[in-house]
C-alpha cells in the first residue's frame, strides 16, 4: 500500500524540485534575462514578442505550471494582457507514462500483487491529463473502473512550480500592475497542493455524489476505497462521449446539455457553498439514451473549492444589488467577498467585471451567453476596459477567494459558447437561489462535509 507522510519518498523532494528547476530555467533564462535587461537599462520591452517567447518556453513543459498560466489568463490584469492571450493557448496535458513506469506506480500504491486485484487492467491510458492518466480497468465483480494515477514527484514538481510562479508574479509587479496579486498566489499554491492528494478529490466525489443525487440527468462516479491511495483514485467508469461531438447537434439537444452543466454547477454552489473550480470540456463527458443525449457525466473532483457561507451570500448580494442597481448593496458585497479599501472609481471598475459575469443571469429572456457577440471576444472589451481603469485607478488587492470564482465562471461560459445554446439564464438561476439563505447554506455545508468526510472548514470551528 501507499505509504503515510512520514516515509513517503516522493513527498516533495529536494531532488524532484532541482530537477524541475533545472528543466524550467532552461527555457525561460533567455526570457527572464531580456526581461531583467530591459528594465535596467530603461528599455522598452516589445511585450507581445516577449509573451510569445514565454509562452514558447512554458510550452515544453507540461504540468503543473501549464495549470497555472491557464487559470491566470482568465483574470483581467493578473498578467499583462499579451502574456494573458499567449497563455491561454496552451495546453496542459502531460506526455502518458509507459507501461513499465505504470507498473512500477501500481506496485508503489497497492502493493506487488497489484494485477491479483483487477480482473483486467489496461496497459495504454485512456486519458492524460496535467498530474496523472487514467487506465481503464474491470473488478473482479465485474465493474468496469477508471483507474487515475498519478505522475512521479509531482509533489516536487508542484512546489516547484509554485516557486516559477512567484517569479512570474515578480516580472509583473515591476511592470506595475494594478492588481496585488499576493492572494491569488496563496489561493493557487493551496488549490493545487489539495489536487495531488487523491484521498480528498474521493471524499469530493462522494460530496458531489450526495448534493446531486437529486438532479436528473446528471451522473457522479462511486468511489472504490479498497482501490484507492493517496495517489491512486478508482472509480466506476461512466461512459459518454465528448462534449464538443454534440455541437451540430439539434438546439434543443444542445440546450438540454447547456441546461445541465448549469444545474451542476450552481446548485451546488448556492446549496452546501462549493465549486468545481476547474470547468473544462475534458471533465465532462456525454451519456446517451436511445440515440439522444440525456445528461452529462461529471468526471473529475480535484479542484473543489469550499467557500465560507457568507461569501455565498456576498455572492447573492451583489447580484440583487446589480439587479436593483443598489450602489450600498453592491459595495456591502464587495466588502464580504474581501475586498478592501475600495474607492468608488474603484467600485465603478468592478462593477463592469461583475455586469459581465452576471449579465447573463440579470438577463430575463432567452439568449445565448455572448448574445450577438462574437465568441472569440466575448469578454475581451470587458477585460480591457477593466485593465485600462485599473492602472488608472488601482491597484486593488483580489480576494483568494474570487480567483477560481472568476475561474470557474469564466470556464462555464466557455462551455456554453462551445454549444451555442439558448436558455433563459435568469430562470435557471432563480431556480438554484430559491429559498437559499446563509445559514440555511451554513448548516448543510456541515453536514455534507461530514457526510463526505472532508475536513471542517475553520469557519465552521470557530462558530
Amino acid at each position: 500500500m501507499a505509504t503515510d507522510g512520514r516515509s513517503d519518498s516522493e513527498r516533495n523532494r529536494f531532488s524532484g524540485r532541482a530537477a524541475r528547476y533545472a528543466r524550467v530555467g532552461t527555457g525561460m533564462s533567455g526570457v527572464a534575462a531580456k526581461m531583467i535587461g530591459a528594465r535596467f537599462f530603461g528599455m522598452d520591452l516589445e511585450r507581445g514578442e516577449h509573451a510569445g517567447e514565454l509562452a514558447a518556453a512554458l510550452g515544453n513543459l507540461k504540468g503543473p505550471l501549464m495549470k497555472v498560466a491557464q487559470l491566470l489568463s482568465t483574470i483581467p490584469d493578473a498578467l499583462p494582457p499579451e502574456y494573458a492571450a499567449e497563455l491561454s493557448t496552451l495546453q496542459s496535458d502531460a506526455p502518458p507514462m509507459g507501461w513499465a513506469f505504470v507498473k512500477r506506480r501500481m506496485a508503489a500504491e497497492l502493493g506487488a500483487d497489484w494485477k491479483s486485484k483487477f480482473a483486467s487492467f489496461e496497459h495504454e491510458p485512456a486519458a492524460a491529463a496535467s498530474l496523472g492518466q487514467v487506465h481503464r480497468a474491470v473488478s473482479h465483480e465485474g465493474t468496469r473502473l477508471a483507474c487515475k494515477l498519478q505522475y512521479p514527484d509531482m509533489d516536487s514538481a508542484v512546489e516547484a512550480d509554485l516557486k516559477q510562479l512567484s517569479w512570474i508574479f515578480s516580472i509583473h509587479r515591476r511592470m506595475r500592475p494594478a492588481l496585488d496579486t499576493s492572494q491569488i498566489a496563496e489561493e493557487i499554491g493551496e488549490r493545487l497542493r489539495e489536487e495531488l492528494d487523491y484521498k480528498r478529490e474521493a471524499r469530493s466525489a462522494r460530496l458531489y455524489k450526495s448534493v446531486l443525487s437529486e438532479e436528473p440527468g446528471i451522473n457522479v462516479p462511486d468511489v472504490h476505497d479498497e482501490l484507492s491511495t493517496r495517489r491512486l483514485l478508482t472509480l466506476t467508469w461512466l461512459d459518454g462521449r465528448r462534449l464538443l461531438e454534440f455541437r451540430d447537434h439539434s438546439l434543443e439537444d444542445r440546450n438540454r446539455l447547456a441546461e445541465t452543466l448549469f444545474r451542476a454547477w450552481w446548485r451546488p454552489f448556492a446549496r452546501v457553498g462549493v465549486i468545481h473550480g476547474d470547468p473544462h470540456l475534458g471533465n465532462y463527458s456525454v451519456y446517451e439514451e436511445e440515440g439522444r443525449p440525456a445528461g452529462i457525466n461529471l468526471l473529475d473532483y480535484g479542484c473543489i473549492r469550499i467557500f465560507p457561507p457568507a461569501f455565498i451570500s456576498g455572492v447573492l448580494e451583489l447580484y440583487h444589488g446589480l439587479a436593483n442597481d443598489d450602489r450600498d448593496r453592491i459595495v456591502a458585497a464587495y466588502e464580504r467577498w474581501g475586498f478592501k479599501g475600495l474607492s468608488n472609481d474603484l467600485i465603478d471598475v468592478l462593477n463592469i467585471w461583475a455586469r459581465f459575469i452576471y449579465g447573463p443571469l440579470l438577463d430575463d429572456r432567452v439568449r445565448t451567453i455572448a448574445d450577438g457577440t462574437k465568441p472569440g471576444d466575448y469578454g475581451r472589451r470587458e477585460a480591457f476596459s477593466v485593465h485600462q481603469a485599473l492602472k488608472e485607478k488601482g491597484p486593488v488587492t483580489v480576494p483568494r477567494e474570487f480567483v477560481f470564482m472568476d475561474r470557474a465562471a469564466i470556464g462555464l461560459g466557455a462551455v456554453f459558447l462551445h454549444l451555442d445554446a439558448e436558455l433563459n439564464f435568469y430562470e435557471l438561476f432563480q431556480s438554484a437561489i430559491a429559498g437559499v439563505d446563509e445559514d440555511g447554506i451554513a448548516a448543510r455545508q456541515k453536514a455534507a462535509l461530514a457526510e463526505a468526510g472532508l475536513p471542517e472548514p475553520e469557519w465552521h470551528r470557530a462558530a
